[in-house]
């Protein structure tokens, strides 16, 4: 359903370098380049991040309740992708555990434009 989610950035080329790495074990890479924004994915037809400078020329800022959560296969793959953001300087903002006993597995991490992400692994 969702076609591609977009959050702002200060450093286009650091903010592709980012996610093109954090999901690169998956194949991802810049599917479109326009400039001002870029749509990071696997493939056509599958859900992609993008990264902007704002329209309106003003400073990206992250959402108050605003997250964008990126599914995994297992457990240890939340692990490995949580490890990697951080290693790409991601912070954490909630280390990987199980938040949901026995249905909802999940890391935390900000970017380095201050954007919340998950990585998750419903059971």
């Amino acid at each position: 359903m969702i076609g591609y989610t977009t959050v702002g950035t200060s450093d286009m080329e650091r903010a592709k370098k980012f996610y093109c790495d954090l999901f690169e074990s998956k194949g991802a890479k810049v599917m479109v380049d326009a400039g001002r924004i870029a749509m990071i994915g696997t493939g056509g037809g599958a859900p992609m991040i993008s990264v902007c400078e704002p329209y309106n020329k003003e400073a990206p800022h992250p959402g108050n309740g605003v997250m964008v959560a990126f599914t995994a296969q297992t457990k240890p793959e939340v692990d490995a992708i949580y490890a990697r953001a951080i290693e790409l300087g991601a912070t954490c903002d909630g280390p990987p555990g199980q938040r949901v006993p026995d249905r909802f597995y999940g890391a935390y991490v900000r970017d380095h434009d201050g954007n919340k992400l998950c990585f998750f692994k419903f059971a």
